[in-house]
């Protein structure tokens, strides 16, 4: 039950401190479990351009241009999705926004299958970025709103787990179904989160935190209610009073904001470190796959294999995150992945790159770095921005990142197209990762505030 009167809903702080009462729960799974659902398949998808890649480079003799175009046509999707859903989320609330982008992308999926030519291909794919792209940093953000500050860090990233096991189920399903059902039917299998939409939306309540940002004080009373009825119920053990004092934000809620004061700062270093962590990362693996067949004579079964071993690292690392994130602090997590995968790119260009296994060791080596910054910057983008703002803040780094999504595998084919050794390929990507490393000293330690306190 709850202790707070209706009234005291009126601002963010005090919505704030009853959230920061609550005792990890059955609620706190529940919804972990349908958001992370969602991401899942949103990290599904996103990876089945560069599974199918392959077949569709002989299927439909596709150049290296071509190939370029069909894999970097859902980044730009991407890019104007994440700028859409800062907007969408801060304006209809965070889990509308979630949903739609949900039933975007499982529609464009399926028509994704259908695709003829490459044109098709891409213009579907496009439409299924805009989808991906507005759901993935919106979608942080909401587990960020109901997270508590002691355990903040371990919580996001523990629901970070699903995207790369998402990406390592893409993987894992084609290496069995391209080579035996075809290509269209991964984007068939990525058309099932349409049905996600519909539960989402039913069963998954509003961040109580936006509610009362936007003056809905009624419906954040609602809200907040229901939850703690859950929590009690759950518990078997009734809350107790709040017993912090956390101040109410102070923030318009329009857009220049995050470029003005000290948000300045934050923005700039988490834009950068977002461009760099998505550069190396598809700059690594939307051609990982391509350039085991091609460069080294590898069978597509076993190239599919390889790139399923570095999801499976990346899994790894961003497990061992989540365990030690709200001890270390994110600056000193963030700065040790991003040294960790600027020293495994500088072995692997260094060595030469001479064989399929060497690839896959340090690309293993590589992800395991790139997945705990990925989702360490999940993490930490929604905590540098007021409620008002915050999807916007966070959005505004997913369009940076989207921007790498696009220049990392347009340099990194660029490169390969122009016959120069795959050593240049692995040292450019490590002189980017020095310089996020470099960034990442700037950072704003986050570990253990409140959000409001943060952006009081």
């Amino acid at each position: 039950m709850s202790t707070v009167a209706p009234d005291k809903a009126l601002n963010s702080g005090s919505v704030a401190a009853r959230l920061e009462r609550l005792p990890h729960s059955r609620w706190h799974v529940k919804v972990r479990f349908m958001i992370g659902a969602v991401t899942f398949f949103e990290a599904f998808d996103q990876l089945l351009a560069a599974s199918a890649l392959p077949v569709l480079t002989e299927q439909w003799n596709l150049s290296t241009g071509q190939a370029t175009f069909a894999v970097t046509a859902a980044s730009v999707g991407m890019l104007l999705g994440a700028f859409g859903a800062g907007w969408l989320g801060d304006k209809i609330g965070r889990v509308r926004t979630v949903a739609l982008g949900v039933l975007v992308t499982g529609l464009a999926s399926i028509a994704v299958a259908l695709a003829a030519n490459i044109e098709m291909f891409a213009a579907f794919r496009f439409v299924q970025g805009v989808g991906i792209g507005g759901v993935v940093p919106i979608a942080a953000t909401y587990i960020n709103e109901i997270a508590r500050s002691d355990s903040r860090g371990k919580l996001v990233l523990l629901y970070e787990l699903i995207f790369p096991a998402g990406l390592s189920a893409a993987s894992l399903t084609a290496v069995w179904v391209v080579p035996n059902l075809g290509w269209r039917a991964m984007f068939l299998i990525g058309g099932l989160p349409v049905v996600l939409a519909v539960l989402l939306v039913r069963k998954v309540p509003e961040s109580p935190r936006w509610l009362a940002s936007q003056g809905r004080v009624a419906e954040a009373e609602e809200v907040m209610s229901k939850i703690e009825s859950e929590v009690v119920t759950a518990t078997a053990q009734p809350l107790p009073r709040p017993s912090l004092e956390i101040p109410a934000e102070e923030s318009r809620g329009r857009l220049r904001e995050i470029f003005q004061g000290r948000y300045l700062r934050r923005t700039a270093v988490l834009a950068t470190m977002w461009f760099v962590a998505y550069y190396m990362n598809h700059g690594i693996s939307t051609w990982l796959p391509s350039l085991y067949t091609k460069q080294f004579g590898l069978d597509l079964t076993t190239a599919l294999v390889y790139s399923l071993i570095s999801n499976a690292t990346g899994l790894l690392g961003t497990l061992i995150a989540a365990l030690v994130v709200d001890r270390i602090g994110r600056r000193p997590l963030l700065l040790t992945a991003l040294i960790g995968t600027t020293a495994a790119l500088a072995a692997l260009g260094v060595a030469g790159a001479t064989s399929g296994g060497q690839v896959a060791t340090f690309a293993s080596c590589t992800t395991f770095f790139i997945f705990i910054i990925n989702a360490s910057l999940y993490l930490y983008s929604p905590e540098l921005y007021p409620t008002r703002n915050r999807a916007k803040g966070a959005a505004f780094g997913g369009v940076w990142n989207r921007l790498g999504v696009i220049l990392g595998p347009v340099a990194v084919g660029a490169v390969i197209a122009s016959g120069a050794s795959l050593s240049v390929v692995f040292v450019q990507l490590a002189v980017v990762a020095a310089v996020g490393a470099v960034v990442a000293c700037f950072m704003v330690e986050t570990k253990g505030r409140t959000l409001e306190e943060l952006n009081a």
